[in-house]
């Protein structure tokens, strides 16, 4: 696979979100609603689409159990949990998913970006603390879109600042994938064995054009050899 510039997703490519924000929208959910939510539930709601934004699953598991809550106070409530005080919450459960060395490699022959659903805090702190001599350029933030995935939005932007490379998008979920279709733009997916679902995610993939489907992104590599 002949490839320019590759652009990352976060959270399920190159983070673990399962113990930061997938826990912290579980208990959020059950703190305003009172029902319990677990990572088959979310993945199950993100395989429909529509669903790239946490704190909008919360507000439909909120809202389907009959509370009536604002949107601000729950996304509010889901960020003091993910931050803490002097980030001492649930993102200290960050768990990097990227082997030592394969970043490096990567970035030898090809250019790197990010397109993430994160805001610009979560997304540098991340970086800074796991990969702190990678340059990622651009790194595109939800500040820094008009809408969100699945729209083409941030691979837009990408191209506007980089138009002579062809891009490959990595991302785990099928709002990645359409948000790729969306902008002329090939996709890699990933569906780890790990995961709930993994082998629905794997077929939708593939139905949406996928160019590959791996495990983990340390697979990467080698597809392109």
């Amino acid at each position: 696979m002949n490839v320019e510039m590759l652009v990352f997703d976060m959270d399920g490519v190159l983070v673990d979100p399962t113990e930061t924000f997938r826990r912290a929208l579980i208990e959020t959910v059950r703190h305003f609603a009172h029902v319990e939510m677990n990572q088959d539930d979310i993945v199950r709601i993100k395989n429909g689409g529509g669903y790239n934004d946490d704190s909008e699953i919360a507000m439909l598991a909120i809202r389907s159990a009959g509370a009536d809550v604002e949107a601000v106070e729950v996304r509010e409530f889901g960020r003091a949990l993910f931050w803490g005080e002097n980030c001492d919450g649930l993102v200290r459960n960050e768990r990097w998913l990227v082997r030592p060395g394969v970043l490096e490699r990567l970035a030898k022959s090809r250019r790197m970006g990010i397109f993430t659903g994160r805001g610009r805090e979560a997304t540098r702190h991340t970086l800074n603390r796991f990969c702190p001599s990678i340059e990622f350029d651009p790194v595109v933030t939800h500040e820094l879109v008009e809408h969100g995935k699945p729209a083409p939005d941030g691979l837009q932007f990408i191209q506007r600042a980089k138009p002579e490379a062809e891009i490959v998008f990595v991302g785990d979920n099928i709002d990645d994938c359409r948000s790729a279709r969306a902008a002329g733009v090939r996709f890699v997916g990933i569906a780890s064995s790990r995961t709930p679902r993994y082998r629905e995610t794997q077929v939708l993939f593939e139905k949406l054009g996928a160019e590959a489907v791996l495990d983990n992104v340390n697979e990467l590599e080698a597809i392109l050899e």
